[in-house]
């Protein structure tokens, strides 16, 4: 599957705010912003537990608990599968879209695993007060590196701020999956065949981290 790993990683870096917030205290985010604060200190915890993050099934679980009340994976799902998700059966959508966020948390936990140092900085945004979408603008911050512009999609969703896309220096994540999935239904001749694959991939990744 041709997706960049770097956009991979800033996808989950900028979701779920991994490394701490070191440049704006908690109190002075908008509630968008917060959402993505809200599960660093869970996971800055669970990084200083070397024990914890040797289990990689641990790693994915927890990582997927902390992901999934600020994650809209119906939307995500049904943005990356554009045209084939409006023709696709209840089935199909479903199982694409635990596959496909398996491929996204399992992705995330290695980044969890191997990365560190990193740091956000959240910058200004402008929001009605009743704005029910924005786009939450950051950069991913590491010693030494420029920064990376990490722009996140959120909406408003029964009163909590969810993310459905990512851009990472212009790049969207919906984007580029849409176009490499696009070309794998026209490859392997179906959706069907295209999820077949990814959940064995899924499978075998999983079976090697925890072999």
């Amino acid at each position: 599957m041709n997706v960049k790993p770097y956009l991979l990683f800033g996808f989950f870096s900028a979701l779920i705010a991994l490394i701490p917030v070191t440049q704006v205290m908690a109190a002075d985010l908008l509630p968008p912003q917060q959402a993505i604060e809200g599960a660093s200190s869970k996971l800055q915890q669970k990084m200083q537990d070397k024990t914890f993050i040797k289990d990689f099934a641990k790693v994915a679980h927890f990582v997927n608990e902390a992901i999934l009340p600020h994650t809209d994976f119906d939307r995500i799902s049904s943005l990356v599968l554009g045209k084939h998700w409006r023709t696709a059966t209840p089935e199909e959508r479903n199982h694409f879209k635990q596959e496909f966020q398996t491929l996204l948390v399992r992705t995330y936990s290695r980044a969890f695993v191997e990365f560190k140092d990193w740091s956000i900085r959240y910058l200004p945004i402008e929001m009605e007060g009743d704005a029910t979408k924005v786009i939450v603008k950051t950069e991913v911050l590491q010693p030494g590196l420029q920064p990376v512009a990490v722009n996140y999609r959120m909406f408003l969703s029964n009163g909590d701020w969810k993310a459905y896309d990512i851009m990472i220096e212009g790049v969207s994540l919906v984007t580029n999956y849409r176009t490499t999935f696009s070309n794998e239904i026209q490859t392997k001749g179906s959706l069907t065949a295209v999820i077949d694959s990814l959940a064995k991939r899924n499978t075998e990744a999983l079976a090697a981290k925890n072999s």
